[in-house]
């Protein structure tokens, strides 16, 4: 995984063409990683595609709001040793924000839906198990009616949250009485429950950017300054207040520890919204019975982006639109075969950027230093985006 990151946006690798057909301005686009929670490039795409098709798909025009469900450090540690634990601390939430939202809307057979999102990592990367949860402001019941939850009493659900995991901890035999006894004499007991402000249904951009929030990557490029001279990592706070230096290997286990099994399911849906329920309103045709929600126009192909409408969503820029004639550009081909990647490269005077080597017994290779000229792209600067302002039109016919 980490190999494929550092390979992520090397031209060896392989890349493909984009040519605009006005003017045949050309660049090389080189291929990603594609690897979940960990490359924030890669990952950042797949939060945009998430967001989309949550909002598209999934909620529905009723109000919602944005919950933190979080532990006290001492509880912690059963959920690093256990990442089974992460399953059981999904359930454990939605449990007890069911059994709120139900008791406190009086109505027959009510039922809230909710999506839950877990995250394990703090401002610093800290292990830290939480989960964030978009739930409907209220239930459905009935024939497609939705009824709005009073004000909530976070202390109770708090309490309810609380009861919910100790007792799930201590029938894994994770915990003992005399630990739960010692947590209940705490002044405070650690459990906390956030609630955001009400997300009302015409706030579609507000709903999409907390969905994109909830699945982020555990780490930020920008935060983040490499000192090559001492192999450290220096990571800034969110506010830009503090910061905390970590030694190469211990940043890179940092990182690792918040990284899925593989199949590991990181995002779940309970409720009104779970699978199941959908599927049979999708089977009988009731989605539509709901007076107060206003299906989504299209298909769902139509919220599943390609790679260039992801780019102009996260970086604001369009990359189909060539810098010099603002004209339409496309891609016209994909190269994979080795020998015509070193003939192009080294026609470009690309080949002597060499790829990340082996990694050997005696430490890690030390990186090779290269300056691009990105004056006229329109990318952000990035080994990831790596712009060649050269046109080989003739010498590389499509």
């Amino acid at each position: 995984m980490i190999y494929r990151y550092l390979d992520c946006g090397i031209l060896h690798n392989g890349f493909a063409r984009v040519r605009c057909k006005d003017c045949g301005h050309e660049y090389l686009l080189a291929f990603s990683c594609k690897r979940r929670h960990f490359c924030p490039s890669c990952h950042q795409k797949r939060v945009v595609e998430f967001g989309e098709w949550l909002c598209g798909e999934v909620l529905k025009a009723v109000p919602h709001r944005h919950f933190v469900f979080s532990m006290p450090k001492i509880l912690r540690r059963y959920f690093l040793y256990d990442r089974k634990l992460l399953t059981e601390l999904s359930r454990s939430a939605w449990r007890a924000l069911n059994l709120f939202l139900m008791e406190n809307v009086h109505q027959k057979a009510p039922m809230p839906g909710a999506v839950i999102a877990i995250q394990t990592f703090g401002d610093f990367l800290g292990f830290n198990p939480h989960c964030h949860i978009l739930c409907t402001d209220g239930c459905f019941y009935g024939n497609g009616m939705f009824r709005v939850a009073p004000l909530y009493d976070l202390k109770k659900l708090e309490k309810i949250f609380q009861h919910q995991i100790l007792k799930m901890l201590l029938k894994k035999d994770k915990i003992t009485k005399d630990l739960i006894a010692m947590l209940s004499n705490w002044r405070h007991s650690g459990f906390n429950v956030f609630c955001g402000p009400r997300i009302k249904p015409d706030e579609k951009d507000a709903m999409e950017n907390l969905a994109r929030y909830i699945i982020r990557a555990s780490f930020s490029q920008e935060r983040m300054t490499y000192i090559q001279e001492e192999s450290k990592v220096v990571y800034r706070s969110k506010d830009d207040k503090k910061d905390k230096t970590f030694d190469a290997l211990e940043w890179l286990a940092a990182m690792c520890s918040h990284v899925p099994n593989r199949g590991e399911q990181m995002v779940r849906y309970y409720g009104y919204y779970s699978n199941l329920c959908r599927g049979k309103r999708e089977k009988q045709n009731k989605d539509d019975l709901i007076p107060c929600v206003l299906e989504p126009s299209g298909s769902s192909k139509e919220y599943r982006k390609n790679w260039a409408r992801l780019i102009q969503k996260i970086y604001e820029v369009d990359p189909l639109t060539c810098p010099k004639c603002s004209g339409e550009m496309k891609v016209i081909s994909v190269i994979e075969d080795e020998e015509v990647i070193k003939k192009i490269l080294k026609h470009l005077g690309l080949w002597d950027m060499k790829a990340r080597s082996p990694t050997k017994a005696t430490g890690p290779p030390k990186p090779l230093k290269h300056t691009f000229d990105y004056s006229t792209s329109q990318l952000p600067a990035s080994d990831k985006w790596l712009y060649v302002d050269v046109e080989y039109e003739d010498a590389y016919p499509s």
